[in-house]
């Protein structure tokens, strides 16, 4: 199994995702509603990919991926982020941080799994 972690404030959106990411008989997925609840399943059950959310209330994506590459156990996780904010400098600005790839929302729920399986 392939395990994915998908991170997003937003309940309804979470569920999507999870129905989306379940679309694939090889990908276990679990979801976070935080950035802060993100480190501590990333840290514990080391998924093969996260998949972050960008605008999240307390800890937002990009110091949730900042505080991922600074714990050794979970510094080298790809992490592609999935953002309404899909602009040309936001999508540079994300890769500089060092995420793998960005995914624009509203995300199609019928090719989410395959779009995340490219950053495997």
């Amino acid at each position: 199994m392939i395990r994915i972690l998908y991170v997003d404030d937003e309940p309804d959106i979470r569920e999507i995702a999870e129905i989306a990411l379940g679309l694939d008989p090889e990908f276990d997925v679990k979801l976070s509603s935080s950035g802060l609840e993100a480190l501590a399943i990333a840290h514990d059950w080391q998924p093969a990919l996260i998949l972050l959310d960008f605008m999240m209330p307390v800890m937002d994506g990009p110091a949730t991926l900042h505080a991922l590459r600074e714990q050794g156990a979970t510094a080298t996780i790809p992490i592609v982020f999935i953002t309404a904010r899909s602009s040309e400098k936001d999508i540079e600005y994300l890769l500089a941080l060092g995420a793998v790839g960005v995914l624009a929302k509203p995300f199609d729920p019928m090719t989410l799994a395959a779009e995340a399986r490219q950053f495997l």
